[in-house]
């Protein structure tokens, strides 16, 4: 009757009880689509990184300022016939250190001419090389060497800090005149990773003498990681997100009709 009140009930379908809005429930759809993508970006990274790259640690100091002693380097794991001059590679030779890898520049391959040094600067084929990462205000920073002719199948390395470094000019007198065996090249280094200071520069000085190698994956695999660190990030943070807000407004007060 008249002072009586009444309620209405929305009708349910099926006799059951709904257990939200369908927004939310196609919305948690996607953020687990979304997390599952990232997984998959996040993990693929990682599982390529693994497949391709190896770390090392450098303990010297011959290769400074490129690689300064006790850094942690990614080194791409690669076949010793496709280094090329200015790479930087992990290699090991018994002659110059009995079971432990050795990391150190490529600064001439098989058939190549090499000697040091011509206005400071190493020479290669003839044509005078732009080092710029060696030491700052240095030449090239080692004794003179006599010429070498670098057998087919070969590598000539140096290290960056030439003064220290015991590199091919310290092997000059061995059989193969201090050149490496393309064979014993394991890695390329592609970045310094701790500390931090990113993927090396490209060896520009030696594009007059031939192709350079192409930068690895490296960049790649970082974006995959980043990315899929994102998508998880924002996929589990949805539903929390979505809570609160639909808890606020299931308190806001209703309108007068």
């Amino acid at each position: 009757m008249g002072g009586e009140s009444t309620t209405r009930t929305a009708p349910r379908s099926g006799g059951g009880t709904s257990s939200g809005p369908v927004g939310s429930r196609t919305g948690q759809r996607l953020s687990g689509l979304v997390v599952a993508l990232g997984l998959v970006l996040f993990l693929g990274g990682f599982g390529w990184a693994a497949l391709v790259y190896r770390p090392y640690t450098v303990p010297t100091s011959s290769m400074s300022p490129t690689i300064e002693g006790g850094a942690r380097v990614l080194a791409q794991k690669v076949d010793g016939d496709d280094v090329r001059r200015g790479d930087v590679v992990v290699f090991s030779d018994k002659e110059w250190v009995s079971n432990a890898l050795v990391v150190k520049r490529v600064v001439a391959v098989g058939g190549d001419t090499v000697a040091c040094c011509t206005d400071g600067k190493l020479t290669v084929n003839g044509k005078q090389i732009e080092e710029p990462y060696l030491p700052a205000g240095s030449l090239a920073e080692i004794t003179g060497f006599p010429t070498v002719k670098v057998p087919e199948g070969r590598l000539f390395l140096l290290g960056d800090e030439r003064q220290g470094s015991l590199d091919s000019t310290a092997h000059l007198t061995d059989a193969a005149q201090g050149t490496v065996a393309r064979s014993a090249v394991t890695a390329r280094v592609d970045a310094v990773v701790w500390p931090w200071d990113g993927l090396l520069k490209r060896p520009t000085g030696f594009e007059a003498l031939g192709t350079l190698s192409q930068p690895g994956p490296l960049r790649t695999v970082f974006w995959l990681i980043v990315g899929g660190t994102v998508l998880i990030l924002g996929g589990a943070a949805y539903g929390p997100v979505a809570k609160r807000t639909s808890g606020r407004s299931r308190t806001e007060p209703a309108g007068a009709g």
